[in-house]
């Protein structure tokens, strides 16, 4: 039998690890949160459905997590407009460049396992980036150009903080874009059937948009950390991601290449006309075929390739504001954690906010004008996807759809201030 000492342990033992269980994984109970007016938080669904009824949104899915507890998970509208197929929250999303926070998160754990340093030059594994050159004349006509030298290599922090010189394809500044147009150096946006390794070796050779460390610029350098990832761990991209993250936090619907099984979830994606009217996203529009993540990719975009739901990527973002750990596993450590969400650029090179490595930072300046506290790190995708996670406030917020361009885009601003309205 058990004596009555012994069972007073046990109780207590049991006691104080329950807190430590709930802080490790997303909570999903009845139980009301007492910080949170549910009153207040139930005015989103007024919100969202008023912009579906006026043909502003074709659908979207919100997720809020507050203390680690699930408190608001909701879909809205249409996963698609023409068979009027409901919005579930568990719809699959192309997340763009919501794939970059994830990549830049495998480089970390490379860094902690002491394979690279953040300011180590990166032609140390790729040596076409050795001796860069910088854009200096170009010539419209035929996309000639001349160049000087960098000052410097690129290094891992550059590539984090975009600060590298590095431009996109298609979206990016005319100048470079048309060079890499010319070179076919893929955005990332879409299904590419291209040798990773062999198109940053060949981007390695273009000329920089300015000097490494002077500027921000978006561009293609999260693209070129997934090959990093390639190069260094000897794995492939999507195996290094499920073995490494996605496995042990239980992300089960984050995928490069959506399983057929899964393909009945994937939100259609939309645009608007000349007019501002909804539409169709076209398999031809803008060179970017919305069917990409049911097709069999072996190219994947570390900048742009990832398909998620907004329950995966909350628990993503969830693992960074405990400290690095969910599910009963460290996937990071709490000290590079902090490093990762902390401001690394010099004032002004990011507006008024900050970039951390990976992530965009809110900075007080910020924080006296928006809902959001200091040290909030977001970003979203080129498909109308965002996130933020407040650290202060312990929350983890997104708010998802499939439209771009989106003429009512402000009711991301609008879901963002609701949410804050709610705490008490």
């Amino acid at each position: 039998m058990i004596k009555f000492s012994h069972l007073r342990i046990m109780i207590a033992t049991i006691i104080f690890c329950v807190p430590f269980i709930m802080q490790a994984q997303v909570i999903q109970i009845s139980t009301k949160n007492n910080s949170v007016d549910y009153e207040k938080l139930a005015k989103i669904d007024e919100l969202v459905n008023e912009y579906i009824s006026k043909n502003w949104l074709t659908g979207a899915v919100s997720i809020v997590i507050k203390d680690n507890q699930l408190v608001q998970y909701k879909g809205y509208g249409y996963a698609d407009v023409a068979t009027k197929k409901p919005m579930k929250n568990d719809a699959i999303f192309r997340i763009m460049s919501q794939t970059k926070a994830i990549t830049s998160i495998g480089i970390m754990i490379l860094y902690e396992q002491g394979k690279l340093l953040l300011d180590q030059n990166i032609s140390d594994f790729i040596p076409e980036f050795k001796n860069p050159r910088v854009l200096d004349k170009f010539n419209e006509a035929d996309t000639t150009y001349t160049t000087v030298p960098a000052n410097r290599e690129i290094t891992f922090r550059d590539l984090l903080t975009h600060t590298s010189g590095l431009d996109y394809t298609d979206i990016g500044s005319s100048k470079v874009a048309a060079i890499y147009t010319k070179n076919h150096i893929p955005s990332g946006l879409g299904y590419f059937n291209d040798n990773l390794l062999e198109r940053m070796k060949a981007l390695g050779k273009l000329p920089l948009s300015f000097q490494p460390g002077t500027k921000w610029q978006y561009g293609l350098n999260i693209d070129l950390l997934g090959c990093l990832i390639e190069v260094i761990s000897g794995m492939n991209l999507e195996d290094f991601f499920r073995k490494n993250i996605f496995e042990p936090l239980g992300m089960k619907d984050t995928y490069f290449n959506v399983p057929s099984s899964k393909a009945n979830r994937l939100a259609t994606v939309y645009t608007e006309d000349s007019l501002g009217h909804i539409i169709k996203w076209s398999h031809e529009f803008r060179h970017i075929d919305p069917d990409y993540p049911l097709m069999n990719k072996h190219y994947f975009s570390g900048g742009a390739g990832l398909s998620s739901t907004a329950f995966d990527y909350a628990i993503f973002m969830q693992m960074l504001l405990n400290g690095g750990r969910y599910n009963g596993h460290q996937i990071l450590s709490k000290r590079t954690v902090e490093m990762i969400t902390s401001g690394q650029l010099n004032p002004g090179i990011f507006g008024d906010d900050n970039m951390g490595l990976g992530f965009g930072i809110t900075s007080e300046k910020s924080a006296a004008k928006e809902p959001r506290n200091a040290g909030s790190f977001s970003w979203g995708g080129y498909y109308g996807t965002t996130y933020w996670a407040d650290p202060k406030a312990k929350l983890v917020c997104l708010f998802m759809t499939q439209q771009n361009p989106n003429s009512h885009g402000d009711v991301e601003a609008k879901f963002e201030a609701m949410v804050y309205s709610s705490l008490k």
